[in-house]
């Protein structure tokens, strides 16, 4: 390595970084500027001789290098926002005889055009963040919530007890079961529900973008330039969906923001108070999150003063038709197919499957079916195969128990060859043996 870099002047080097295809700044222990390049500075509208020997956030909008020199961690392809739009950034601490020095720091662009093309991308990203947020417009409420069984009667009772409060609350329910249909209805009952409610995906937000969209950012001076979701949601709620999906570093920064009631935006040296009530939720249960390391045990105790149970469309069959129903007329109302009917069979279809993605699922099954079928009723055919499989449906002229398990299993049977043509997969769709799958062929004259 010498052997090269002894052969590079310094003039070489110095080609070398004005046109590499980066921005390159270098700063020094008091992060004041020891080196920028050409195209960085034309990019920042400023120049070398005005720029070098300032403070670096001075120059920079939003710089992290002060962090860099200070905790001497390495930023790789650290998400920067930077005159209105996003980049990536790598920063580097510099160390001499093990003691830092000062900090290299790069962005991946060299001109206009890489930065236009990849900003793109990126703006293509945060579209994809925000669903959810900015273009899901529909407002709940506690009567919005549809069923009248004890299950869920005991989950609304709870909600007008706890809503008026200020307390965290938890809502721990499978995927499917309305959790942020829940968490709206105790906001628009409580005393902030004229403020917003702010809704924010830990599975969907890529993890460089996080921080950025919780706590925002400032510029040089201060000014606000990017309103993280903690200020956006200012006097009302912030609705964390999917908890157990938020990164560990990323919890204990949400933990400390929740125990000062203050956060520091991204560029800030100063903590900014914030008044949000939260509301959190999880799809496993939280023994299962904890032990599996997924959830920091702190950070749990804080957000779960009350936890909230929703159970699953399997365990409140009570409530079924209610909400099979209300799903199939408004969908026919949007399709205009006003004299669409279920058949009875259907239904039984419908009622007798498990629902492992519950509401959720249902909702979507009901929709297809509608936009499936060209007559007057829907039939059993425009079910997913999944549910025509799995359904514990049998015929209601069976006489004995004997004689409807046996139709069961034949219609069973029936079915799954009609889809799995080849024997072998049906019995392995079936769960069967090959030998007991032939035997039952043979039973019922397959």
């Amino acid at each position: 390595m010498n052997a090269v870099t002894d052969r590079l002047t310094e003039s070489v080097l110095l080609e070398i970084l004005e046109n590499a295809f980066q921005w390159f700044v270098v700063v020094d222990k008091e992060t004041n500027i020891l080196y920028i390049n050409e195209e960085y500075c034309k990019f920042l509208e400023t120049t070398r001789e005005e720029a070098i020997g300032k403070p670096v956030n001075e120059v920079i909008e939003n710089t992290r290098m002060h962090e860099v020199v200070e905790s001497g961690e390495v930023h790789i392809a650290s998400p920067h926002f930077i005159k209105g739009t996003y980049m990536l950034a790598n920063r580097v601490p510099l160390r001499v005889d093990g003691e830092i020095v000062g900090a290299f720091g790069s962005v991946i662009f060299r001109d206009l055009n890489d930065w236009h093309n990849l900003s793109s991308h990126v703006k293509t990203t945060m579209e994809k963040i925000k669903i959810g947020q900015e273009t899901e417009k529909t407002i709940f409420q506690l009567q919005d919530i549809l069923g009248s069984s004890d299950a869920i009667k005991s989950v609304k009772e709870t909600i007008q007890m706890i809503a008026p409060s200020d307390l965290p609350i938890l809502i721990q329910g499978e995927s499917g079961t309305g959790k942020e249909m829940f968490a709206q209805s105790i906001h628009y009952r409580s005393n902030r529900s004229e403020k917003p409610f702010v809704k924010v995906n830990c599975a969907l937000i890529p993890v460089e973008f996080l921080e950025l969209e919780l706590f925002g950012s400032v510029g040089p001076t201060g000014q606000i330039q990017r309103k993280g979701r903690f200020h956006q949601a200012e006097g009302g709620t912030l609705f964390f969906e999917d908890l157990g999906d938020m990164p560990l570093a990323m919890q204990v920064k949400l933990l400390r923001a929740l125990q000062e009631g203050t956060i520091e935006p991204i560029g800030s040296h100063k903590a900014s108070k914030v008044n949000v009530r939260i509301i959190a939720a999880v799809n496993q249960p939280l023994k299962t999150l904890m032990e599996s390391g997924k959830l920091r045990e702190d950070l749990y105790y804080r957000v779960h003063a009350i936890t909230l149970h929703i159970p699953p469309l399997r365990q409140r069959m009570d409530d079924f038709e209610e909400i099979a129903n209300h799903f199939f007329y408004d969908t026919i109302a949007k399709v205009g197919k006003r004299n669409l009917s279920i058949a009875p069979e259907t239904m039984q279809y419908l009622k007798e499957y498990s629902w492992p993605g519950n509401v959720r699922e249902l909702q979507n099954v009901i929709q297809a079916a509608v936009y499936l079928t060209n007559g007057d009723v829907i039939l059993p055919s425009v079910l997913p195969q999944e549910v025509r499989i799995k359904s514990r449906y049998y015929s209601n002229h069976a006489q004995t128990l004997q004689e409807a398990v046996e139709q069961l299993e034949r219609n069973l049977i029936s079915e799954t060859l009609q889809i799995y043509p080849n024997r072998r997969e049906a019995a392995k769709v079936l769960g069967l043996s090959r030998s007991t799958f032939y035997e039952k062929l043979k039973k019922y004259g397959f």
